[in-house]
């Protein structure tokens, strides 16, 4: 699922932003250390946390993407990560790091996209030291440079918003 949907996140959403993928990643691990420190929350392992915060950030960038259950049930990637907690309650799993790694994803993805696109400030903006990490580490792509060209009357800027494609 890591792969899958990671990588999808990667070629995607956060293109040429690997230290704003890392720092998902991060304040995704931090959020959910936090989370299980409370006692009702408490969970032993969070790697299946992890997982379900990864997988309601991707499910919420992709949201009307396809997807098979066991080849059984489709249904729009919107509703993916309560799907598979339904099938963890079916199974018996416990259903608390499936709902850690939804809190957490759903803290990230209100922080970093709907609360600035409502017209507030982004509040999590990816810190310089993760900057740092990523180059100095040379992880992932290299940030786009200020010194390539720009059309003539762009002024340079790019619009770096969200966009969904209408079908009719």
């Amino acid at each position: 699922m890591i792969a899958r949907y990671g990588v999808q996140l990667e070629k995607g959403p956060f293109e040429r932003r690997t230290a704003d993928f890392l720092w998902m990643m991060i304040f995704g691990a931090l959020t959910l250390l936090v989370l299980s420190a409370i006692p009702i929350f408490w969970s032993p392992f969070l790697g299946i946390s992890l997982v379900f915060m990864l997988v309601y950030v991707w499910s919420r960038e992709f949201p009307n993407a396809n997807v098979n259950i066991y080849g059984l049930v489709a249904l729009k990637a919107f509703y993916l990560p309560w799907a598979m907690l339904a099938l963890d309650v079916i199974f018996g799993s416990p259903i608390m790091p499936d709902l850690l790694g939804i809190i957490a994803g759903h803290l990230y993805y209100f922080l970093t996209v709907l609360h600035p696109l409502a017209g507030g400030k982004n509040i999590l903006q990816t810190p310089r030291w993760v900057h740092k990490v990523v180059a100095r580490w040379r992880i992932g792509a290299p940030p786009p440079s200020s010194q390539t060209q720009h059309a003539p009357g762009t002024g340079g800027t790019t619009f770096r918003g969200r966009s969904y494609r209408l079908s009719g």
